[in-house]
């Protein structure tokens, strides 16, 4: 069996973290399989709705440390270079992306989640950027993204003292999009994000997204005009679209 799963149908593409036995904690072939299956979904266009999970009750417990962080330097930094790619790749994505989240989203697992769009998650899901437990720092991303989401003290909070945040508190903090009760009311609040994505303008979803994700570097000027752009490419796409629909 895998350790990454890949189901597409109805323009939808499940990505199901696989390793039940270590709480899904991703080792190197993980992240080559995740790797492979971003790049399948991000071309095929009949695709247009992601949704990154995990399997047996847990999201993941973020990377295998099972066998230390070893080897020269290089082949490390190299490594996280590699990791750091795909998290890029997941942020920046045109199309839409959830995590489905049940039970452990710690560490880079954390990270994961939080480069998608959207996040949903049980109740009982624990959250954690918990590096430090194991002498390490933030790494996938989660040094720009927590201040940006929760502010600098709180992201300090969750980093120094490795606070795990449940995911009731989690919504609280702007952290996650929903916390639900249980595995049934994950499903369905997926699933109707899943169906309102999957009925909007790929066109416009990408331009939205991609004046979101560029904001922080923008002054309200160069967003006003980035906005204009972006219209003047949504509308001619609509119109296309239009064009193209059966009388």
């Amino acid at each position: 069996m895998s350790k990454v799963l890949v189901d597409a149908a109805d323009g939808i593409t499940t990505i199901t973290f696989n390793r039940p036995e270590k709480k899904n904690a991703l080792d190197a072939d993980c992240w080559v399989l995740l790797d492979e299956a971003l790049r399948t979904f991000e071309q095929d266009d009949a695709q247009r709705v992601l949704v990154l999970t995990g399997a047996g009750g847990e999201f993941t417990s973020g990377a295998d440390l099972s066998g230390g962080i070893t080897g020269e330097p290089e082949k490390v930094a190299s490594k996280m270079r590699e990791v750091a790619d795909i998290q890029i790749r997941l942020h920046d994505m045109p199309k839409p992306t959830v995590a489905r989240v049940d039970g452990v989203a710690v560490g880079v697992g954390m990270s994961l989640a939080l480069c998608c769009d959207l996040i949903a998650a049980t109740e009982r899901s624990r959250f954690g950027a918990v590096f430090v437990r194991q002498g390490l720092n933030p790494d996938g991303g989660l040094s720009w993204m927590l201040p940006r989401l929760i502010g600098p003290a709180r992201a300090k909070e969750l980093t120094l003292l490795a606070r795990l945040v449940h995911a009731p508190e989690a919504e609280r903090m702007g952290l996650i999009n929903a916390a639900v009760p249980g595995v049934a009311e994950l499903d369905a609040v997926v699933g109707e994000w899943v169906e309102k994505l999957r009925g909007y303008s790929p066109v416009a979803l990408a331009e939205t997204k991609a004046l979101l994700n560029e904001t922080w570097d923008a002054t309200f000027a160069s967003s006003l005009e980035r906005e204009a752009a972006s219209q003047l490419r949504s509308t001619a796409a609509r119109a296309a679209s239009d064009a193209a629909a059966p009388a």
